[in-house]
Parts: structure tokens; C-alpha cells; sequence
């Protein structure tokens, strides 16, 4: 087939299709064995699911209650790009026959629009707002699978690995913030057998990058943006203009942007070099380099921004204090500025990782945790690999894997006594006790 992500190929027959691929899918049930006519997307899938524990036979979880679900998603990026789903997609959802459905990075849909009659047979298996359908919770579906392939995918009928969701078809594209080109979430349309047509994966394909043209104009005449969480270089988008900073006009610009009242050359230079001497000369001539750049966004006497810059670092912040523990992840791309040696951006970058982990380690979420202890900056995390242990269920078996990794780097830190039950006392990463 051509389009690997297009679940029938012209001339096939969809009936037939559906009876072989329910065959394969018992047997992949059974043991463990896949093979064509699945699809390799589907196969992949499957295996994730099945890894991840997914019920095939469940339902997806509700996370989100009314409360919760208001004011996230009314923060949630993409409810400014609503408007362009529902022009795009408005129509097919109020035929009798589609869904429109909006979910989250995590797969939570935030918006599920269409006929009542449909609203209702699709609530039978959970497909509601707030409801989770990422691939460890609901198994292979398309919105859980575009976001776990970074791709548009269809999933026709028994390609669902949940049996409930195995009478839709359904068509989805994720979607990414045009600034920084993080994950926001995915588009879906969901309905019947006929679905499974190029046209369908064509339409949510365009929706998604629509969508996506009218994220950048509002992030055009929405003000400057510094993004310097996870680079070693940050990236300054102003009117639409995308400008990579050298490591040193990052540190700057970070910092002056942490300091919206402006800094003295003689308090920049301690920022930006400690105790070392530094002659004024050199300070003023990276701070004339980057006016080059900037231009007046650069002001002196003191050393300032000309108007307001957006960094993701403040978003992280801002998302923390608001328990908005989802989106501070989503935003958090890394360490800030990583390379860097500058003291006053090693206390911004450690305060900031401390910030989030302890917020991580209050709300115990696993998904969370796990997340966290996946990425290059938390895989050394003992603090987080036990909080994991203890967030998981007694019998599950990534709770086996998570307490063998935390005692790996127990015995890594020289810390040879596992532990016998849930933390107690405060502990610095390694998980030594505080004094």
C-alpha cells in the first residue's frame, strides 16, 4: 500500500478486512504473534497497548471532572484554534453520523462535538470529555495513536485494540505549537466504516495544519517569545521571525527577561560570570552584539527589555503555581539553557527543576512520575524512581521494573539499604535522607 497511514488501499473489500484483522487481533490477544494484513502502524500499536497494559475490553478513565475540565481547557492552547475546527469539521459533526473530538498531549479529549444521538452511542465506551484515550489507557485508537506517532493515522474498526471502540473508524492529526513545536494535542474525527478513505485522513491533515496557521498569526500578534528550556541556544520569535541567540546573548536575554525592572552592568556581569574579572568592555561588547540583533528590544541604564517577552521558563512557573501540573510538563522541553555556566542562569535552572519536582512528587500521579523518569534530566532521579514504586499498584508489573531501577541506582549512589516503604523524610535527588 502507498499510504502506509491510510487504513485500506483502493479496490480492497472493507467487510473482508474487518474479518481478518479481527482473526489477527485474537491472536495477537492470545500470543502475542501479529502479522499482515495488519498494518506495521497497527502492529506497533498493539504491542504498545499491550506493554502498557491496556484492557481490551475497558473503558478509558475520566481524569477530568466538570471543574477541572472548565478551566483547563479554557487555558488550553488549542481552545483559541476551536473556531477553526468547528468552520473545518463543524459540519460533518452535526450530520448524524461524525464526531469532532479534541484531546490533550495526554490524550484527554477536551471537546467531543456532534449529533446527540452519536454523543450518546459513543458515550458507551467512555468517548466523553475529560475522558483519557491515549494508547496506555484506550488502546489503539487514532487520536492515542497520532499523538504516540507524532502522525496522521487512521484506525478502521478492528484495527481498534479495544474491542468496544472496534465498530468506529476514526481519523486524527496531531498538532504543534508553531513557535516552539511542542505537542499540543490532536484532532479527530470519528464515525463510521466509510471513514476509511483518503479523503478523511486528507481533511483532519489540513485541519490540523489550518489550525496551526492561525495558532502562529495569534502567536504573531500575541507579543516576543524566548525559548530556552531544553537549547543550549535560545530561540526569540518577534512579529513572526524566528531568531536563534548564540549561547551568551541567551544567557542575557533569559536573564533580562527574568528581570523585567533591568539590571546595572555591574549586576549583569556578576550574573553572567560570578567572581571572575571581567572587564566592563567585554560585557558592553556582547551587549552591543546582541542591540544588532534585537534592536531597541534592547534598552540601557539600566540594562532592560523594551517590552514584554513571554519565556517558557515563566510559563513553567505560571503552570506549577496554578496546579496545572500537565502543561508545566508539557512546556518543560528540559533543563534551562543546559550548557550554561552563568551562576544567575544555574539558579534559575535548578530552582525551576526543584520547583517542578517537588510539585510532581506531591501529586504522586504515575504517568507523571514515569514520564519524568524517562527523560535524559530524570533518569538518574532516585527521588522520583521510589515515588513511582510507591504511586503504582502492589501487583502491577512496572512497579517490578520501576523497583529494580530505583534500586540499581541506589546501589549507583552507594545507598545499598533498599527501602521498605513510602518516604518520609525530605531527600536530596540521590535519596539520602536530609540531615
Amino acid at each position: 500500500m502507498g499510504n502506509p497511514w491510510l487504513a485500506i488501499e483502493a479496490g480492497a473489500d472493507p467487510a473482508e478486512r474487518i474479518r481478518t484483522v479481527r482473526r489477527a487481533h485474537a491472536a495477537f490477544l492470545s500470543d502475542g504473534t501479529v502479522a499482515p494484513p495488519v498494518r506495521q502502524v497497527v502492529a506497533d500499536s498493539w504491542r504498545r497497548s499491550a506493554r502498557a497494559c491496556a484492557a481490551p475490553d475497558g473503558v478509558a478513565p475520566v481524569e477530568l471532572d466538570e471543574a477541572a475540565l472548565h478551566s483547563y481547557r479554557e487555558a488550553h492552547p488549542l481552545a483559541r484554534a476551536m473556531p477553526v475546527f468547528r468552520e473545518l469539521l463543524g459540519t460533518i459533526a452535526q450530520d448524524g453520523v461524525h464526531l469532532l473530538a479534541v484531546c490533550d498531549p495526554q490524550g484527554r479529549l477536551l471537546w467531543v462535538e456532534g449529533h446527540p444521538g452519536v454523543l450518546r452511542r459513543a458515550a458507551r465506551m467512555n468517548f466523553v470529555v475529560g475522558a483519557r484515550w491515549d494508547e496506555r489507557h484506550a488502546g489503539t485508537n487514532a487520536p492515542g495513536t497520532a499523538l504516540a506517532a507524532d502522525h496522521a493515522v487512521q484506525i478502521f474498526a478492528t484495527e481498534h485494540y479495544n474491542r468496544r471502540a472496534q465498530p468506529w473508524t476514526c481519523a486524527a492529526a496531531p498538532l504543534h505549537d508553531p513557535r516552539t513545536g511542542r505537542l499540543l494535542g490532536a484532532v479527530d474525527i470519528t464515525g463510521g466504516d466509510h471513514l476509511a478513505s483518503p479523503h478523511s485522513l486528507a481533511l483532519v491533515q489540513a485541519t490540523a495544519r489550518a489550525a496551526e496557521a492561525h495558532l502562529a498569526v495569534r502567536a504573531r500578534e500575541s507579543g516576543t517569545h524566548l525559548t530556552a528550556l531544553g537549547r543550549d541556544e535560545a530561540l526569540l520569535v518577534r512579529d513572526g521571525e524566528r531568531l536563534r541567540l548564540g549561547r551568551r546573548h541567551s544567557e542575557i536575554m533569559v536573564l533580562l527577561a527574568h528581570h523585567p525592572a533591568g539590571l546595572t552592568g555591574e549586576q549583569l556581569a556578576v550574573l553572567l560570570y560570578g567572581e571572575r574579572e571581567v572587564r566592563p568592555v567585554t560585557l558592553r561588547a556582547e551587549l552591543a552584539r546582541l542591540r544588532q540583533l534585537v534592536g531597541p528590544l534592547l534598552r540601557s541604564r539600566p540594562y532592560r527589555l523594551g517590552a514584554p517577552v513571554e519565556t517558557d521558563l515563566c510559563a513553567v512557573e505560571r503552570e506549577v503555581m496554578s496546579h496545572h501540573l500537565t502543561s508545566a510538563l508539557d512546556t518543560y522541553r528540559g533543563p534551562l539553557l543546559p550548557s550554561s555556566e552563568a551562576p544567575g542562569i544555574r539558579r534559575l535552572r535548578t530552582a525551576l527543576e526543584d520547583r517542578v519536582r517537588r510539585a510532581l512528587l506531591a501529586a504522586g500521579d504515575p504517568d507523571q512520575l514515569r514520564g519524568w523518569a524517562h527523560t535524559p534530566w530524570g533518569e538518574h532521579d532516585l527521588e522520583i524512581r521510589e515515588a513511582l514504586v510507591d504511586a503504582l499498584p502492589e501487583r502491577s508489573p512496572a512497579r517490578a521494573a520501576s523497583a529494580a531501577a530505583a534500586g540499581r541506582l541506589r546501589t549507583e549512589y552507594g545507598l545499598t539499604a533498599g527501602r521498605t516503604g513510602p518516604r518520609t523524610e525530605p531527600a536530596d535527588r540521590t535519596g539520602a535522607a536530609a540531615p
